[in-house]
């Protein structure tokens, strides 16, 4: 890649960083001032009122430094146009609360703008159970549910102070490089996307790791969310279209990336259905919770599960030639197997909770 394509990417990214570290403590003031702040609950872990705009941040960096410096073509004007609705979408349940209906609407439409317009989609199964290339109803309708879960899965992990934005940075930062490397004139551009990303997200954390004086909020969270979609989306297209870097094992690594808010959500919604309740139901069986019922402090379970995503990430990247079947199989063994033992520990402190009392 040539020297200059680094240096502006360098320079997208610290832009964002700069807009986004110098634009929270402003959000923060206005937030105390005008009262928009979240109040502790029962599924919560803060104990103060403390504001949750600081997707404004984030935005406010990626959205900039985007502009100013990256070239819009190959999906990214489309992928900025979708941001923006969920941004709005998410800014809205920050301020007044929307329902899960109004959200689901906005997903829709972000989602219609990427794949309708830019043609951001999942192709091929790339012979994941013989599966080749997609129908095209096929590859719309698999495409959707992939950036509404992702989406929603970046949206359900934000549950302790620089959770979400560690995740979120693990994730950005392992597309972007990837892109970097190999994304050549038709994915390059992705790269600027992630480091971006990875600006605003850096900017934010300054003020929402332990102990956070700002939230990421829903306009943080489904934005992210959504960015991080496309980009694994086109990480899995990079590996078709061109063999590099991993070819058909392309979507398994994927999902190696993503492996902390997919496994999170998947599990969280597999206890709330298999209990009766709605998937959607808010509760306390997030993996953060579970960590956090053992002991470890707020900042340990942060850095623990970024450690985890980190490395199940140079799992998949190191025995990607195992192809998609193998790996997939072993990050779903691996799944179980943590599932099984965060619930028997559960279990166990119950029974002493219940033996002490």
């Amino acid at each position: 890649m040539l020297p200059h394509f680094l240096v502006y990417l360098s320079l997208a990214g610290f832009w964002a960083l700069l807009v986004a570290m110098f634009a929270v403590p402003s959000i923060v003031h206005i937030s105390h001032l005008k009262n928009l702040l979240d109040a502790p609950n029962g599924r919560t872990v803060h104990q103060s009122l403390t504001p949750r705009l600081g997707g404004v941040g984030i935005f406010a960096g990626f959205m900039s430094a985007l502009t100013i410096f990256a070239p819009l073509g190959n999906g990214v004007k489309e992928l900025l146009a979708g941001g923006i609705l969920l941004f709005f979408v998410g800014l809205k349940d920050d301020l007044v609360s929307i329902s899960v209906a109004k959200k689901f609407v906005g997903q829709l439409l972000a989602t219609g703008v990427v794949m309708i317009m830019a043609d951001v989609r999942v192709t091929s199964f790339q012979g994941i159970l013989g599966i080749g290339e997609l129908p095209v109803g096929m590859s719309y309708a698999f495409t959707f549910v992939i950036i509404v879960g992702i989406t929603n899965a970046v949206n359900l992990i934000d549950g302790l102070d620089g959770l979400a934005g560690i995740i979120v940075l693990i994730i950005a930062g392992t597309f972007g490089y990837f892109f970097y490397r190999y994304g050549g004139p038709s994915f390059s551009n992705y790269a600027f996307v992630a480091a971006c990303l990875i600006g605003g997200i850096l900017g934010f954390l300054r003020y929402n790791f332990y102990r956070a004086s700002i939230f990421m909020g829903d306009a943080g969270s489904l934005t992210c969310g959504f960015i991080v979609s496309v980009l694994a989306i086109e990480f899995i297209e990079l590996g078709g279209r061109t063999g590099q870097p991993f070819g058909n094992s392309a979507p398994s690594v994927a999902l190696g990336i993503l492996f902390v808010p997919l496994f999170d959500t998947l599990r969280v919604f597999i206890l709330r259905m298999a209990a009766g309740r709605s998937p959607f139901a808010p509760d306390k069986n997030h993996v953060h919770h579970r960590i956090l019922e053992m002991g470890f402090s707020q900042i340990s379970t942060v850095l623990l599960l970024g450690l985890l995503n980190i490395v199940v990430i140079l799992f998949v990247i190191s025995f990607a030639a195992l192809g998609n079947l193998l790996l997939i199989g072993l990050l779903l063994a691996f799944s179980v197997a943590l599932s099984v033992f965060l619930g028997v520990y559960q279990s166990r402190a119950a029974r002493r909770q219940v033996a002490a009392s």
